[in-house]
């Protein structure tokens, strides 16, 4: 048989080494070590890792490269950045929008990130942005998986007319139900707004993800209403919480109760570490808060855990690329999971956790799986996050749509010359 598309000699996530994948029809034909066959290109990936496609599970597109516009977040706070967003709706055309987001995907595939959940405001009357991304989603369909959240960023309730926008944006197409109840006017309305945003989920079958408690009040505990509400309408595994960070500030006796019931409900966890690190605490002198939700101990609890990037130079975060192994290195400093088993998870957490919180299909490195994969300058997941590895090669459905030179560099030091590849320099364990 001759495969699309073969990759020798790999290295896996899950600690297999000497693999070889077989692509065939857009799908994973086989995976073992010294396949027989030929194949119309093949890889070699000469003992280098290959992991399924980095997943960016919470992202604000409408407003991603629109640094500067129409000016600077100079209080670098969550709340100028969202007065900011304000500011620029009205100035928004449709194409600049999607200028813009076509841009920043050619950067996501260029960094093997083949999977993305974005937000999108539909608190402007026109729902530009939403008419915006839905041709964007349109167009890079061949090669990034990308869902729509119809988020009201300036409250369903506070913002006139944003239940009624949050039903035509999901009327469009839009495929997940959002939320954000800290921002309404009081606790009693960001309650409400909660069982309102998971009724309608409910009746249309959709999925939720809730930007839930960004903030640093101990007091905002809508997570907790978010759990109720799932398990209320049976929607276990569909829900999520984005942010959470109110939770790095709570009473650790609220919080093993809170916890425990996160976990029951089976609600997802998104924490954003670049972001939240950059925005939360900003009130504090010193000592001041990390603002990263408890991640290690939501990961105790069985929570799936998952990491997003949230934002690229926009009214929130003037920096970023695009690059989930810069966000699961974040995670990981920020989290203090430095054991080799929780560094090795912070790569689950922008791979397949992520894809779990999204439910994709077919996501994986098994035989019937898509043949969505990124080859990297790396031995394992620890040296990628690490190294922040070069993305040798990108596929998408067995076919290479993106690759990049390895990295080395060349010395010129007086008696020493030589050809300096940073993979040399990885631990040896045992």
């Amino acid at each position: 048989m001759t495969f699309d598309l073969v990759v020798r000699n790999a290295a896996l996530p899950d600690g297999r080494t000497g693999q070889d994948i077989a692509c065939q029809g857009g799908r994973i034909a086989a995976v073992a070590p010294r396949l027989d066959g030929a194949a119309r290109r093949t890889l070699e990936a000469e003992g280098r890792l290959v992991s399924p496609p980095f997943v960016d599970c919470h992202f604000h597109m409408d407003a991603t490269l629109s640094l500067g516009l129409p000016r600077l977040n100079r209080s670098g706070t969550l709340l100028e950045g969202i007065a900011l967003w304000g500011e620029l709706k009205p100035l928004l055309t449709q194409e600049a929008v999607v200028e813009r987001a076509l841009r920043y995907c050619d950067l996501a595939v260029s960094q093997g990130l083949l999977a993305i959940r974005t937000h999108v405001d539909v608190c402007d009357d026109r729902l530009l942005a939403v008419d915006a991304l839905l041709e964007v989603k349109k167009r890079i369909a061949p090669y990034i998986d990308l869902q729509l959240v119809a988020f009201p960023q300036d409250g369903y309730y506070r913002s006139p007319r944003a239940a009624d926008n949050l039903r035509r944006a999901l009327d469009k197409g839009v495929d997940v139900v959002g939320g954000i109840p800290h921002f309404e006017r009081t606790m009693a309305d960001g309650a409400a707004s909660l069982r309102a945003l998971c009724q309608i989920a409910a009746e249309r079958g959709l999925l939720v993800d809730i930007h839930c408690d960004e903030t640093d009040d101990p007091l905002s505990r809508h997570i907790e209403t978010l759990a109720y509400e799932t398990q209320r309408h049976g929607m276990q595994g569909r829900v999520a919480g984005s942010h959470l960070t109110s939770m790095h500030s709570m009473d650790n006796y609220y919080v093993s109760k809170l916890i425990p019931l996160i976990a029951e409900a089976g609600v997802h966890a998104i924490a954003n570490p670049l972001i939240n690190i950059m925005l939360q605490g900003r009130h504090d002198t010193y000592p001041k808060r990390r603002g990263q939700t408890r991640v290690p101990e939501l990961r105790a609890a069985g929570v799936n855990v998952a990491f997003g990037h949230d934002c690229v130079m926009d009214p929130w975060y003037s920096l970023g690329s695009g690059d989930m192994l810069e966000v699961a290195s974040m995670g990981l400093h920020v989290g203090q999971l430095s054991s080799r088993e929780a560094m090795r998870w912070c790569f689950d957490a922008v791979t397949v956790n992520a894809a779990s919180a999204m439910r994709l299909e077919g996501y994986g490195l098994e035989p019937g799986c898509n043949a969505d994969f990124v080859l990297l300058q790396a031995a394992d997941p620890i040296e990628a996050i690490r190294l922040r590895a070069t993305r040798l090669a990108v596929v998408r459905r067995g076919a290479v749509i993106a690759e990049t030179a390895p990295r080395v560099a060349a010395l010129s030091l007086p008696g020493r010359p030589a050809t300096l590849d940073p993979t040399d320099y990885a631990p040896r364990e045992g």
